[in-house]
């Protein structure tokens, strides 16, 4: 899985059929600290991200996985939504 930042939407009149009705949207790949990296790409989503939200996607095979009835052709898939990231040192247990 990956970190990215939605910074984009996408509309498409021409299509695969089975694309009917399934968001997609830009993502901007991002390191745990939130720096860009990498170039943006196109990810279908399964769970309603919005513009600006921090997400996590998969590639590959995997992207297909949230559609298995549907069977799109996917090869980018937001699977999640991030509501906080911790970067940095580890407190010790107890503390």
């Amino acid at each position: 899985m990956f970190l990215g930042k939605v910074v984009g939407r996408l509309w498409s009149t021409m299509k695969d059929s089975s694309l009917e009705s399934q968001r997609l949207l830009v993502v901007q790949p991002i390191t745990p600290s939130g720096e860009a990296t990498g170039k943006s790409l196109i990810c279908m989503d399964c769970t309603g991200a919005g513009a600006g939200e921090i997400v996590y996607w998969v590639s590959s095979l995997e992207a297909s996985f949230p559609f298995t009835i549907r069977e799109v052709p996917s090869d980018a898939t937001i699977v999640g939504i991030v509501d906080e990231v911790n970067v940095g040192k580890r407190r010790p247990a107890g503390s």
